[in-house]
């Protein structure tokens, strides 16, 4: 039934995002180019609109029996509503941050109980017992978890194709870590979800069609943390460590985004062309190559979260490490910072200098 409903879902978002192309060029909501921007003609938006019809079709195929739907579903519309609010007529940072904490607080109160919230760490160690519980601290932190990755997603959606295609690689690595683990609420929601995106993704490949819009961007995100705290947040000996992995190029997009503010003395909310795709295309990679290689590094991270939930203590401190590091490596060589920074590979290159000299 769920092979089914992910076709069911990739047939609907296929076919009504034409539509959805034409109500947003009919009522305005296009996309206009400007300096910040890397298309140079007027698109429309409101794609997000395919994903979401294709959403709600796949829970009417699959009636997922839960008590956390009615929730979701609440959420879901709200983040959606802000989206499309902003895609007509640009809303202010602090009305779509307002939309945001509404939708993030439906789920958390709705849902109740620990299913979502991060009410504790897990340790690797002996310090309190392997388990610190997080008491009150575990509401904000749910909250900063869900807004936090929602604006992720959003800030990855800069080139043709790219938040959709790394979404889908997002939600492929979610769904088959919930089948393997038998969570088949889980598993629901992430294939009908990915059948959608892949719908839209058709017609948003480059060169696009239709952009997804916020509307398209802050549903992903706000789905995507919300089904990543449902299903993983406590799978493994370090809390949250999976779905941090599996996320880990739009969450590190955005972590260096907001260091790199505060290293140039730059408000937070700043926009900016040094976003990890602006950057590739700035070392000389195209369109397409440059979207094909954020797919390849979300594919590698998902690989890795994969092979985490299968290790034992040591063998996921010696994976974090060796992800820490690629992450370090990236981020000095596309200038994510900036062009000067690259303190590993300086030091890297000391090191090389001595053996020739010795």
């Amino acid at each position: 039934m769920i092979a089914w409903a992910l076709l069911i879902c990739f047939i609907v978002a296929v076919s009504i995002t034409p539509l959805v192309k034409r109500f947003a060029i009919k009522i305005g909501a296009t996309d206009k180019p400007n300096h910040r921007k890397v298309h140079q003609k007027v698109m429309a938006r409101l794609g997000g609109l395919a994903i979401y019809i294709g959403f709600l079709t796949g829970f009417v195929v699959l009636t997922p029996d839960s008590p956390y739907v009615i929730p979701i579903l609440i959420g879901s519309f709200i983040i959606v509503l802000t989206g499309f609010l902003d895609d007509m007529v640009e809303l202010s940072a602090k009305w779509k941050l307002l939309g945001q904490i509404l939708a993030a607080v439906v789920v958390v109160v709705g849902i109740g109980g620990d299913a979502v919230r991060v009410s504790f760490i897990n340790l690797p160690f002996d310090a309190f017992d392997g388990v610190l519980k997080l008491g009150w601290l575990s509401i904000p932190l749910t909250l900063l978890w869900i807004i936090g990755v929602t604006n992720a997603i959003n800030l990855i959606d800069g080139l043709d194709g790219l938040a959709a295609g790394v979404s889908s690689i997002v939600l492929i690595t979610i769904s088959g870590l919930a089948i393997f683990d038998g969570n088949l609420f889980v598993a629901s929601l992430g294939v009908i979800l990915l059948g959608s995106t892949l719908g839209f993704l058709v017609h948003n490949f480059n060169p696009a069609k239709i952009f997804m819009g916020d509307t398209g961007a802050l549903f992903l995100g706000y789905m995507i943390a919300v089904i990543s705290l449902l299903g993983f947040k406590n799978i493994t000996v370090f809390s949250l460590v999976i779905p941090v992995i599996i996320l880990a190029v739009p969450i590190s997009d955005t972590f260096f985004a907001i260091i790199r503010r505060i290293v140039q003395k730059k408000p937070l909310s700043a926009p900016d062309k040094s976003h990890l795709h602006h950057c590739l295309l700035r070392i000389g990679l195209s369109h397409r190559q440059t979207v094909l290689a954020i797919y390849a590094m979300t594919a590698f991270f998902g690989l890795a979260a994969v092979m985490l939930t299968m290790s034992t203590l040591w063998i996921s401190l010696l994976i974090i490490t060796v992800l820490l590091i690629a992450i370090e490596f990236v981020v000095e060589r596309v200038g994510l910072i900036s062009a000067d920074y690259r303190p590993m590979i300086k030091f890297v290159r000391r090191l090389q200098n001595q053996r020739r000299t010795s």
